[in-house]
């Protein structure tokens, strides 16, 4: 009889706990959210301008703006947890954060897996130049016999060595081919326009963005699938975000250019 019931008891309180799980899982992330009354986002922490630590140990940068106007928006508190980039996607997955605010780029393979909110950022490779250099480069094909400066082993020096002819550069970064470029070493340099603007903005070299090249990169907010009232809620927010020109202002504070809106080709 004791074995019995106890068989009875074990199976109830599976049944009891499997609609709990079931339950839990369904709940939609907005109530979550708005239950606990925090947005938990993930982010490197370590990856200026778009997120890092100042001096005084507080988190500043392009995605951190951009994730406390979207907090505001949804009426919840911003709640910063940092992680490294290699497990950022599995932390999401994980349920340690509710969204990334990381300049997640949206890919058909991220896609499959996540839900994405509107993009905030478009970022693409482009061209820097000096002041006083009047030509033209409008593609890498107009770069065949000149010198281009890249940084060693990124995507840009790969991007420069497919196309046959170019005279290409490599540096340890940005600081050193910027450099050679304004003292007339380079004819051009190649990197991401965002970190070109940045550059640009803070920079005393006299230099100037030229033509951006190849199509340009989406970044947005990731969150997990199967939240339909979160997705719509955070899908208004940034459209009201857009709207009131609140992500043009903070663009411009980060990068003296509106990297919102996607890049006329």
């Amino acid at each position: 009889m004791k074995l019995a019931l106890l068989k009875k008891v074990f199976a109830a309180a599976l049944i009891g706990a499997s609609f709990v799980s079931a339950s839990a899982h369904a709940e939609d992330l907005l109530d979550q959210v708005k239950a606990r009354g925090t947005l938990r986002i993930g982010l490197e922490g370590t990856f200026p301008p778009f997120n890092s630590k100042a001096p005084d140990g507080q988190l500043v940068g392009y995605d951190v703006d951009i994730a406390k106007a979207v907090a505001a928006k949804l009426g919840l508190k911003p709640e910063f947890i940092t992680t490294e980039w290699s497990g950022i996607i599995a932390g999401l997955q994980a349920g340690k954060f509710d969204v990334i605010v990381n300049q997640v780029g949206v890919t058909d393979q991220r896609k499959a897996v996540l839900d994405f909110s509107p993009a905030y950022t478009y970022s693409a490779a482009q061209l820097i130049q000096r002041k006083d250099d009047t030509r033209q480069f409008k593609s890498l094909e107009d770069l065949k016999g000149k010198r281009l400066g890249v940084g060693l082993g990124t995507n840009y020096m790969d991007m420069a060595k497919s196309v046959p002819g170019i005279n290409v550069k490599t540096y340890p970064g940005a600081p050193e081919y910027l450099a050679d470029l304004a003292a007339n070493r380079l004819d051009a340099a190649l990197n991401d326009r965002l970190m070109l603007a940045y550059l640009l903005k803070n920079s005393q070299l006299p230099l100037r963005t030229g033509a951006i090249v190849g199509s340009g990169n989406p970044s947005a907010i990731p969150f997990r699938k199967g939240n339909p009232k979160f997705a719509k809620a955070i899908d208004d927010a940034m459209n009201q975000l857009e709207a009131d020109g609140t992500f043009t202002k903070i663009s411009d504070k980060w990068f003296g250019i509106d990297v919102s809106k996607p890049i006329a080709q």
